[in-house]
């Protein structure tokens, strides 16, 4: 086993054990912070969750960040400080919001997307020769898959499931990011344990926005600048085919929104946003969507990492 692969199974056992270990201290701390999920009455069949402990992702943060630091990645700051201000978001959207500003659910979309800025903005000042076309495909990608994983957390087991198979899918195409990918998938095991219908504890946004940022970063890493030195832009179809489900996710959802308020309450598409509790609405019961859309994810992923290969094969055989 290569130095590579060495790091690779240290950042794997550490973001396992440090989550694992991480997992009954936080439960223990969100029940006694009284840190509860308030149901959408867009959803009442999910009433009966009501008050179970939300920001379980706590706990894959503190697992994903430990197996980051163990693997030893070079150049991992931007990426630690990226999982760790995200997570701040989330806090401030989970927890802090809702308790200081009575009425409100969580931070408003625009103060929310300014803060989510903040990184991006970073980025460009770190790497001032780096082509601003670049920065705004980096900070574009960390925008959409942060926010598009946080629509995915929805129900028992729904966001756990489908980011273990997306960062797997992600890692078979030979990403830079292995410790990064390894990691997070690690650090979610313990989680989707208590995850698991009935859920124990959600993720919360403080989960969510920093996992989906991770794979937002990771994506054009793996995809356009699989070589570092030059833009492959015929790699972006197979990261796109990987991340058909969260496109289906977050795509829809401000159209709604957007038809709602521009066409008097008149909806674009016949079935709730985000999809999976449109097909919950249908008459799905939640573990069929559950693992239909984790299927669905095995699914692209593999087709996405045939076509992946493929295409990496032939340049080098070129």
């Amino acid at each position: 086993m290569g130095g590579d692969g060495i790091k690779t199974l240290v950042a794997a056992v550490v973001a396992f054990v440090a989550s694992g270990l991480a997992a009954p201290i936080v439960l223990n701390l969100l029940k006694r912070a009284k840190s509860r999920q308030t149901i959408s009455e867009y959803v009442p069949e999910h009433a009966v969750k009501q008050g179970t402990p939300t920001m379980g992702g706590l706990m894959v943060v503190i697992g994903l960040i430990a197996g980051i630091l163990a693997g030893r990645v070079d150049g991992a700051g931007y990426t630690l400080g990226l999982v760790a201000w995200f997570a701040f978001i989330g806090f401030l959207d989970d927890y802090w919001v809702p308790r200081m500003i009575p009425g409100k659910r969580g931070l408003g979309w625009m103060p929310k997307l300014g803060m989510e800025i903040v990184p991006i903005l970073a980025l460009w000042c770190m790497q001032p020769r780096t082509p601003l076309g670049v920065i705004a495909l980096m900070g574009f990608s960390i925008l959409f898959f942060a926010n598009a994983y946080n629509f995915a957390d929805g129900m028992d087991g729904l966001a756990g499931g489908v980011g273990i198979v997306f960062a797997l899918g992600l890692m078979m195409m030979g990403s830079r990011s292995s410790v990064e990918l390894i990691s997070l998938v690690m650090a979610l095991v313990p989680f989707l344990f208590l995850n698991a219908p009935p859920a124990k504890v959600f993720m919360g946004d403080v989960g969510s926005l920093p996992i989906g940022a991770l794979f937002g970063l990771v994506f054009v890493e793996s995809t356009v600048f699989h070589d570092p030195n030059r833009a492959d832009w015929a790699l972006l179809g197979p990261g796109l085919l990987a991340s058909l489900l969260l496109i289906l996710e977050i795509v829809p959802v401000p159209l709604q929104v957007a038809s709602a308020k521009l066409r008097k309450g008149k909806r674009l598409f016949p079935f709730k946003t985000p999809i999976h509790h449109g097909f919950e609405a249908g008459g799905w019961p939640e573990s069929r969507v559950v693992w239909s859309f984790i299927l669905f994810q095995f699914v692209c992923s593999v087709f996405a990492v045939g076509w992946y290969r493929i295409l990496v094969d032939s340049r080098g055989q070129g």
